[in-house]
């Protein structure tokens, strides 16, 4: 099947080797690219989103959830849970160009009943969104979820992978969430989903949890490749570094090499909001990307009929999720909270959008 697939795509990677090129020349002049989709039908598109304190207002006794209820520090009530949803909501909408996404992956979301709200009790509920979440380990309770589109993915497999570190058996952090399905033009994507371990604490102090869990997802991924050295692999989350950082580009082994891009191995193709200056998260006056997506080589060399390239992922900016930035200038992420003053915003990240095109 593999050489089969390899002769049948020879001119598709050809034209793929073109627009490649002609995206990154765009990239490294600043110049502008039109949409090259003529009909939504021909866009697969993905949203990634850490929607910050997704939780519901109900007290957990397993977890640190106290400060999201009516009486705790926060006063968190039913009624600004349902202004967040709303406000989640709207930011999907318009990241997606108003068309309803194939895959969203989260993170931060507290369980189901937080996701059934933001799938059942808004717009997004005219297009029958699936869910796959599961309750992890983090102490305070925020998972990592998908919800996707069965119109558009057919779903074939879906997993869930606990981290535990051998070097810190007390400490929790979030499951690696796995799906596998057939995408509309009949490719099969390997969708992983991410939330890694914070800062919390120093970068230098806890880049051992990072690179950790970066080197059970190369696991995972090499495992796809072993079965399929041509598998259309899409890796996306909140890494907690970016994408020079050494989780990413030595322990997962997630590369910045577009010009040759090759089956079997990863590319980083959010590295290139970076070199644009472009971040998803704002920390004491510097923009970082946390958040990111990471593509294997199929996709980019025209072996799949699905292609992509550095320049279809984006960090959704629009006026409506940033405030003004009076401490460090500039404009910021329009938070549901500054510290503890409810001040009604969406997250303390923006959402990051990949397009897959055929």
């Amino acid at each position: 099947m593999a050489t089969t697939r390899r002769s049948a795509g020879t001119f598709s990677r050809k034209i793929a080797a073109v627009y490649l090129f002609f995206c990154l020349t765009l990239v490294n002049t600043g110049a502008f690219i039109p949409d090259y989709a003529e009909s939504p039908d021909s866009v697969f598109r993905i949203i990634f989103y850490n929607v910050e304190n997704l939780f519901d207002t109900e007290n957990d006794p397993s977890k640190n959830d106290n400060e999201f209820t009516p009486e705790g520090d926060r006063r968190w009530t039913f009624y600004r849970l349902q202004h967040k949803v709303n406000n989640l909501y709207r930011a999907l909408a318009a990241a997606g160009k108003w068309q309803p996404p194939s895959i969203i992956g989260l993170c931060e979301v507290e369980n189901r009943y937080v996701l059934e709200m933001l799938t059942r009790n808004t717009g997004l509920n005219k297009f029958d969104y699936s869910i796959i979440h599961r309750n992890s380990a983090d102490h305070r309770g925020i998972d990592v979820a998908v919800l996707y589109r069965p119109d558009e993915f057919i779903l074939l497999d879906s997993g869930f992978t606990a981290i535990s570190f051998p070097f810190d058996t007390l400490y929790g952090t979030r499951d690696i969430v796995y799906l596998k399905g057939i995408g509309p033009p009949g490719d099969t994507l390997h969708v992983f989903v991410n939330h890694w371990p914070s800062r919390w604490g120093g970068q230098a102090e806890t880049e051992i949890y990072r690179t950790y869990v970066a080197s059970v997802l190369r696991s995972l991924t090499d495992s796809v490749f072993q079965t399929n050295p041509y598998a259309n692999i899409i890796v996306m989350g909140d890494f907690n570094d970016e994408p020079h950082d050494p989780s990413l580009k030595h322990h997962l082994g997630a590369g910045f090499d577009y010009c040759d891009p090759q089956s079997g191995k990863l590319y980083n193709i959010s590295h290139v909001n970076k070199i644009n200056r472009q971040g998803s998260l704002k920390y004491q006056g510097e923009w970082f990307l946390f958040d990111q997506f990471i593509v294997s080589g199929s996709l980019l060399d025209g072996t799949a009929r699905m292609q992509t390239c550095p320049r279809s992922v984006t960090v959704f900016s629009a006026g409506f999720l940033l405030v003004p930035d009076y401490t460090w200038f500039g404009y910021k992420p329009f938070r549901t909270y500054e510290g503890y003053r409810y001040t009604g915003g969406y997250s303390d990240h923006l959402p990051v959008v990949l397009d897959l095109f055929w």
